[in-house]
């Protein structure tokens, strides 16, 4: 029998268009020999619409959108057990959903715990790991206290920054220096990110980080390579080949990632044996120290120095032809329609694992 799969994609995010890309690619790599495909928009008002089930391919992302053609409908309906009576039939019902969704209201762990309170099985990490992982901030508070080495970093909220400018740029120069990097706090895929070498650029990074979140991460600029790893399972996770990020710009920006292709994706990366077992242990020590499930990516920096610095973890990496996550797992040995299906068996092996839980007393 087939594994009836429920591809949720879009949302109410800056990372809208991101998870379009990502959605358009894994619906061309679905097995449908092996799983009915139910695609779910979310449109970027934060409406639910239910699209036909996919049974032929899909060209582009426009085919994905279904505002015109669709059903909206309340996510509610995806537990039918617990929702009887809900628009549908049967045959509409949903095994598993894999939400394709980056940034804030997808990838933070909001979908992840309206998903939990329904009891449906879905691919990735769960409430904490989502959330952790979005939140930079509390992500590098988590990897300090797990011993992992990171580059320095200060952050600040946006009601602070306004009342004490010049005290907030102060305190990035003297304890960061230049340059630095300036992020929002909640969000992926480059958005929002700028790269400063004085206080002038400092100050318009500040102001385009605050417009997409209330908090914001500033990080020393560190001298190095950029070296990824993909981390797969639950309570025992394996790491693929390290892969290494050369951009052909000051740093990896969001057009390069997802437009233009202008970066050299290096993989397998030249790495010493010791290099990799350091990289690889510290991507493992960082998914449990978020207490991750299903997958990660865990980004680090080489320095030329030869330390090495854990950098982040993206908990729903992108499945874009661009993407790092499958191309280190491809080099592996995973090919990406192996990747989609090892991922389904994770989650219900996951779910399953939860309904041993006893909430009795």
């Amino acid at each position: 029998m087939k594994t009836r799969l429920g591809l949720v994609y879009g949302g109410k995010s800056a990372e809208h268009n991101v998870s379009l890309q990502t959605a358009l690619a894994v619906t061309k790599a679905l097995d449908t020999e092996k799983f009915d495909i139910h695609p779910i928009y979310i449109t970027e008002k934060g409406e639910w619409v239910r699209g036909p089930q996919l049974t032929e391919t899909v060209s582009n992302v426009k085919m994905l959108q279904f505002e015109q053609t669709g059903r909206t409908f309340s996510p509610a309906a995806l537990n039918r057990d617990m929702f009887p009576g809900q628009p549908g039939t049967d045959e509409e019902a949903i095994d598993v959903v894999f939400p394709l969704l980056h940034g804030p209201n997808g990838e933070d762990g909001t979908i992840q715990g309206m998903l939990e309170l329904l009891n449906v099985p879905y691919v990735g990490n769960g409430v904490l790991a989502s959330s952790a992982g979005m939140d930079k901030v509390v992500m590098k508070h988590l990897f300090a206290q797990a011993g992992l080495d990171q580059a320095k970093y200060v952050s600040f909220v946006k009601k602070t920054w306004n009342e004490a400018k010049e005290e907030s740029y102060e305190k990035v120069e003297a304890e960061l220096g230049y340059p630095c990097f300036v992020k929002p706090a909640n969000l992926g895929s480059s958005v929002g990110i700028s790269k400063c070498r004085n206080r002038e650029e400092l100050d318009h990074a500040f102001e385009l980080a605050f417009q997409y979140d209330r908090k914001i991460v500033v990080e020393e600029g560190v001298i190095g390579r950029e070296i990824e790893i993909g981390v797969l399972g639950n309570d025992e996770p394996a790491c693929s080949v390290a892969g290494e990020i050369a951009p052909k710009k000051d740093f990896y920006d969001y057009k390069a990632k997802y437009e233009d292709g202008d970066t050299d994706l290096i993989i397998p990366a030249s790495l010493s044996e010791d290099e990799y077992d350091t990289m690889s242990n510290m991507a493992v020590r960082a998914f449990q120290a978020i207490d991750g499930s299903g997958l990660v990516r865990a980004d680090f920096f080489l320095t030329n120095e030869g330390k090495i610095l854990i950098n982040e973890v993206n908990t729903m990496p992108g499945f874009t032809p661009f993407s790092m996550f499958p191309l280190l797992w491809k080099e592996s040995g995973v090919e990406y329609p192996d990747l989609i299906e090892k991922l389904v068996d994770l989650a219900i092996e996951r779910h399953k694992e939860k309904q041993q839980i006893k909430y009795t007393f």
